[in-house]
This record gives C-alpha cells, structure tokens and sequence, in this order.
C-alpha cells in the first residue's frame, strides 16, 4: 500500500512537471502569449493591418517591396538582422527615409529562448548599435527570432527601451507553397482577426536568415495581392509604431 501511494506521488509529480514545462514552452514560443512580458500583437482595430518583414535587408526583394509600398502609399515594419545591415547600409537607409518602420531582429537571428544571458545581450545589443549607427536614429521595437524569448530578452528590451513586437498571422513564406499559398495563409488569417475584432498584424519575410540574397519573389508576388486587397476592402496598413499604446493584447 505504502509503495504504491509513493508510486502514485511520484506520478503525480511526474505530471505537475510535464505541464509546467508545457506551460513554458508556450510561453517562449506562442506569438502572443503575454506571460514572459507584455508584447505587442494587435489591437482592437479590425480595420487596420501591419505588413511586417522579418529577416532583411535583401538587396533582391527589399527594394521591390518599397516600390510596391511606394505606389500603395502605405507604410510596413521591417525587422533587421545587424549582420545584412552592415552589408546593405545604404538600403537599410532607404526604408528608413521612405517612412517606414526599422526594428531589431538580433544580430545573427538565433533562437533566443535557448540562449544565454550573455549572448542574448550581444544579439540584440549589437544589432541596435549597428542600425542607430547606420540610419542615425534611435530603434524602439524588437521581434525576436521565431518570436522564441524567455524572461531574459524582456529584460534586455527594456534596459534597451525597445518593445517587443509578436505577430497573429503568418504567411509562412519559409515553405516552398507558392505565392498562392502565402496569400491563402494571409486571408485565413485575417479573417480569424477579423472575427476576434483585431487588427492583422503579418508576418512574412523580405530576406532569409542563411544568406543575403535569398529569393523572395513569392513573398513579393503575395504582397502586390494583398495591398490590392487591403485597398479594396477599405482597409489602413499602418506600421507597428501606429499602435505603440496598445500592448498586452492577447487575441
């Protein structure tokens, strides 16, 4: 009887373990979850919609994008990796002259969740030095890698004085599912944020984070749609910075 109420405690325990650590690992990597620190997402303006690109500047796709914000008169957020920052300075420069966002997006685009305090200062430090030092501005948002964090990146977001920024729909334009996918990922997950009474706060990429010069034709094929139909639908797209008010929002 003894050896199986010890068995039963053990089993107990055994599971209490199991969901606390499920309970972190959604923490660490659901966009918007609010429990490491508050973060932007999205607030309550269904008619508004944030284009952001992670993972610039790409000498191939960034400038189209800009050509097809340009023509849209609409402004978008990107998150920059420092390292492509310094190989493309003058483009880096540009979006920020066009009026749009810059953010950091760490130095070399690790999973922060799983790195130490020490490396998640130099990421996110040195990815701020080197674009204040580029555009000659001061940066005030941050999305980590994966949107992957622990309470240690929040800290360093605030001794920065950067805010964190999460997303609520992925175009997931990583996959090889064409420019039809990517904008069929997108409305799905406008939709949804419309029927939360949200904004749709987008994810997609104008780079990657192997190499310079990665192909994001279809990233850019999908966004010409998608302004098209934020157009239409009498939609604003605003930059991140539109809704700096509005943190913690959890839809």
């Amino acid at each position: 009887m003894m050896l199986l109420s010890l068995a039963e405690d053990f089993a107990m325990a055994a599971t209490a373990s199991a969901a606390g650590m499920a309970v972190l690992a959604d923490a660490a990597l659901r966009p918007q979850s609010q429990l490491f620190g508050s973060t932007l997402v999205a607030p309550n303006r269904p008619d508004e919609i944030a284009f952001t690109y992670d993972d610039g500047p790409n000498d191939v796709s960034t400038p189209r994008l800009l050509d097809l914000f340009a023509e849209y008169d609409v402004r978008a957020t990107f998150f920059m990796i420092g390292r492509y920052v310094r190989q493309q300075p003058a483009l880096a420069r540009r979006v920020l002259a066009e009026g749009h966002v810059v953010a950091n997006h760490t130095m070399t685009h690790p999973w922060l969740a799983w790195q130490s305090g020490k490396r998640i200062r130099e990421e996110m430090r040195g990815c701020n030095a080197v674009l204040e030092d580029v555009l000659g501005a001061r940066i005030e948002y941050f999305r980590p890698p994966h949107g992957a964090r622990r309470p240690a990146v929040f800290r360093e977001a605030r001794e920065l004085g950067l805010q964190v920024v999460q997303w609520n729909v992925m175009g997931m334009d990583w996959r090889p599912i064409g420019a039809g996918g990517i904008l069929g990922n997108v409305r799905d997950g406008m939709k949804a944020a419309s029927e939360k009474g949200v904004a749709a706060n987008v994810l997609l990429h104008d780079g990657s984070d192997i190499s310079m010069g990665a192909d994001r034709s279809d990233t850019v094929a999908a966004t010409a749609h998608l302004l098209a139909l934020t157009k239409a639908n009498g939609m604003k797209a605003v930059g991140v910075d539109a809704w700096k008010q509005e943190i913690g929002n959890r839809k």
